[in-house]
């Protein structure tokens, strides 16, 4: 259900708010809900999320990425997100992808390898290979 990234990154599909006690007890301590309310007929909205988030002890944040896609707002914010974690961040979406697509944007906007962040994303069945020259530029100087 949770696909590690790194040992302090996962991402997983659509969560329910019953999977949050699951999520605490693999030593997440953060939820990023990347996936707008309303997307689909039938998934749970963000505010059950976020209240079986905290009723777990784990902190929340809503960064959803619609069908417009990743743009710098979220990259920024994602990475706030992950200096600010305490522990293991789990980031969710329908699938998984639009996470692994966020955290590997961040991830070279802080300073990654493009190379090693395509690996991470590949180990946990992304293939984030086709934004190798967006990894690349995003790396600072």
């Amino acid at each position: 259900m949770f696909i590690p990234l790194t040992d302090t990154v996962a991402v997983a599909g659509q969560i329910a708010p019953a999977d949050l006690a699951a999520a605490a007890a693999a030593g997440f301590v953060h939820v990023v809900n990347n996936r707008p309310d309303d997307e689909e007929p039938g998934q749970p909205n963000g505010d059950a999320i976020q209240a079986a988030t905290v009723a777990a002890g784990l902190s929340y944040t809503a960064l959803p990425v619609d069908h417009r896609g990743v743009t710098m707002d979220h990259i920024d914010a994602m990475a706030a997100v992950l200096a600010a974690a305490t522990g293991p961040v789990l980031a969710f979406c329908r699938s998984g992808t639009r996470s692994a697509n966020l955290w590997a944007l961040t991830e070279a906007k802080r300073g990654g390898d493009a190379d090693a962040i395509i690996a991470a994303c590949a180990q946990g069945r992304f293939d984030v290979s086709g934004m190798r020259s967006a990894l690349v530029s995003l790396k600072p100087a």
